[in-house]
């Protein structure tokens, strides 16, 4: 089976240009790493700030060129730097960000926000836009009533929810979630990362999911790759990682980084739910 996103040995370099007083350089920001995603499935990317994983996001969503290396969707190499991309192949490929409400125009209300990529991306008349943007607001727990409001007015789940619906309007193959719970609290994480477990079940999703919380790696990974000053310096299944880590920057990793149970939260949830 053709995975749906491949990298073989990608690079991405920065080149910082000099002054009077500084020479110009260049900064290795991801250096070789490669890793394959199978349909259906997680890779979590793991690391501390600065190791690299939140470029390696921007080559997969194509936004930034690689420098070297190469990257393929479905089977089919992408290069944006000397191909360009068409619309198809941008849909394939949708991004989650950190901030839910820096990633949401405050102007626009949400119905705006979710027919946005229809308008751009395809002809589809403006009731079928509006039907879909309607389907997708109950696909993510939310209501038609808040087709017409604003982000200003949800609560930080709430508007989480309204950029996953967002992503998802174009009928990706392929999800990249940058810290999507990170900025969420402990109970709406576990809201939102169900969501996401049952949406990949019934779209067949297949994640990228960059995160520094290993409990919430833990909970939603099928492999983990972890990344160091721009290099992969660990891959393999999340069982594998987890529990026999055989580089000495995974294991200090891991051991640095507190414990949340996720699963015990979901369970506090349901007994809240049930009284």
């Amino acid at each position: 089976m053709t995975p749906v996103l491949e990298a073989r040995n990608l690079v991405r370099d920065y080149h910082i240009p000099g002054s009077l007083l500084k020479k110009s350089k260049t900064v290795n920001a991801v250096k070789g790493v490669s890793f394959k995603v199978e349909e259906g499935k997680t890779l979590a990317i793991v690391g501390e700030s600065g190791c690299g994983k939140s470029t390696l996001a921007r080559m997969v969503t194509m936004i930034d060129p690689v420098t070297a290396g190469e990257m393929l969707i479905d089977g089919q190499k992408v290069d944006i730097a000397a191909d360009g991309l068409s619309p198809e192949m941008r849909s394939k490929v949708q991004i989650v960000f950190q901030n839910p409400y820096g990633s949401l125009n405050p102007r626009k209300k949400i119905g705006d926000i979710l027919t946005e990529p229809l308008v751009i991306n395809t002809k589809i008349p403006a009731g079928e836009r509006r039907d879909r943007a309607m389907a997708m607001l109950k696909k993510v727990g939310l209501e038609e009533k808040h087709y017409a409001r604003y982000p200003h007015m949800f609560s930080g789940g709430q508007r989480q929810r309204v950029a996953i619906a967002r992503a998802l309007m174009l009928n990706p193959r392929l999800l990249v979630l940058d810290e999507p719970v990170s900025a969420l609290d402990l109970s709406v994480q576990a809201q939102v990362l169900n969501l996401l477990s049952d949406l990949q079940d019934e779209f067949h999703l297949t994640y990228v999911f960059i995160s520094h919380d290993l409990s919430v790696v833990r909970h939603i990974a099928d492999d983990v790759m972890v990344m160091y000053f721009g290099e992969a310096v660990e891959y393999g299944s999340r069982d594998q990682v987890f529990d026999s880590p055989q580089h000495s920057y995974t294991k200090t990793l891991f051991a640095a980084t507190p414990r949340v149970d996720v699963a015990a939260i979901q369970a506090r949830l349901e007994r809240r739910k049930r009284a």
